[in-house]
């Protein structure tokens, strides 16, 4: 991710929270710096999710716990295991790790439904 993608994020979501966008305020409060919006990185979640699967319709539910902010230029890893399988329908647990292999998304899971 890039320096600027929580700006590029306000801007398409509204959510201009100083402590997103501005580093020295979020110092202020306690932080190390900014952080991504975290429905950012769970969008990413979901991209990557839709990438397996081929079809943006296919997500049926996405859950998750943001359990550790996500700084600018920190790089996010998205893995994902299938847990089950009924029919057409299949349950994915996911794992989201900064660079620091800190689990950024936790209790995280998916179901998709493919088509027949």
């Amino acid at each position: 991710m890039d320096k600027y993608r929580p700006i590029y994020y306000a801007g398409a979501s509204g959510d201009f929270n100083p402590i997103h966008i501005d580093p020295a305020f979020a110092k202020n409060v306690g932080l190390e710096g900014n952080i991504l919006q975290g429905l950012c990185t769970m969008a990413w979640v979901s991209m990557a999710v839709t990438s397996w699967t081929g079809d943006i319709r296919s997500i049926k539910t996405l859950k998750g716990r943001f359990s550790k902010p996500v700084r600018p230029e920190d790089m996010i890893t998205i893995t994902g295991r299938i847990v089950s399988i009924e029919g057409t329908r299949i349950k994915i647990e996911i794992s989201a790790n900064n660079q620091k292999r800190e689990q950024v998304i936790s209790h995280a899971f998916a179901e998709v439904e493919l088509p027949d």
